[in-house]
């Protein structure tokens, strides 16, 4: 039986909006309910328990507009508190961006070598690392952390000799570890692909996990017979939240998203905090 109700999906700002694009692309049928919590970012340089404390309290915002689903499309509260939220979700289903990615990079690795990239609380928690070996003990993992890749897309400085001196810097000890796979363990960093790509090489794949991320919950949807009807224009019914409404978040929405956002409401702080 079909059901209509919405996908709950949040960020720490507007790069989970990359989810919420693929969302859009691989189930158009499906609504969503964004929450970026753009008056609290960045997360990935906080403590692991202000960035728990931060999480839960997205999580319980969404979960009162009665969603089917709740997707972590931020790295840094994946990599944290994930198993905090999926007690709060009780019985909704909580899909992060971690466990997507590593499954994604193990099946697709022939070298057994795989890289990560994300922000120095991903990193630090090691959660893909974990993921990994959880599937396969057998890869050998290399992290790095690269914290000026999303002041840089944020800035929309995705191409040119800055992100290419910096994508330098920071990836080729990488590329000369052997890995054929490379996560892409931040939302934003899509937006510096063909950069990286061109960093790293042909014969490294790139692990989008915002793309893996969407195709997971799709997936799940169906299995749990929980797809929304056919023909609904899930894009046009989706509703997004900001707890800082800025100028630089309405300029660069519709640039994540790939579309303009069909609504756009400012979330007072007192409404997360009282969690």
């Amino acid at each position: 039986m079909p059901d209509n109700r919405s996908i709950g999906v949040f960020d720490s700002g507007i790069g989970g909006l990359t989810v919420v694009r693929e969302i859009f692309r691989q189930a158009p049928d499906e609504s969503v309910y964004y929450l970026g919590d753009t008056a609290r970012y960045p997360y990935g340089g906080r403590s692991d328990d202000t960035i728990a404390i931060f999480g839960k309290q997205d999580a319980r915002f969404l979960l009162e507009h009665d969603i089917k689903m709740l997707i972590v499309a931020c790295n840094t509260v994946s990599s944290v508190a994930l198993d905090a939220i999926k007690v709060i979700a009780k019985d909704i289903p909580v899909v992060g961006v971690v466990m997507p990615g590593c499954r994604a990079a193990v099946a697709r690795s022939a070298t057994r070598k795989v890289g990560i990239i994300g922000t120095r609380a991903t990193i630090r928690a090691q959660s893909y690392t974990k993921g990994i070996l959880a599937i396969d003990p057998d890869v050998a993992v290399y992290g790095r952390e690269c914290p000026l890749f999303v002041p840089l897309v944020e800035e929309g400085l995705t191409d040119g000799e800055i992100p290419r001196l910096i994508a330098q810097h920071y990836l080729y000890e990488l590329k000369d570890n052997g890995i054929d796979s490379l996560i892409l363990g931040c939302t934003h960093y899509p937006f510096l692909f063909d950069v990286i790509q061109e960093t790293m090489g042909s014969a490294i794949e790139l692990i989008d996990s915002a793309v893996w991320t969407a195709t997971e919950a799709a997936k799940l949807l169906k299995a749990m017979d929980a797809l929304a009807s056919p023909g609904r224009k899930g894009a046009e019914e989706s509703k997004f939240f900001v707890t800082d409404l800025t100028q630089s978040f309405a300029n660069n929405a519709a640039r994540f998203l790939g579309q303009e956002l069909s609504s756009l409401e400012a979330v007072g702080m007192e409404r997360l905090t009282k969690y």
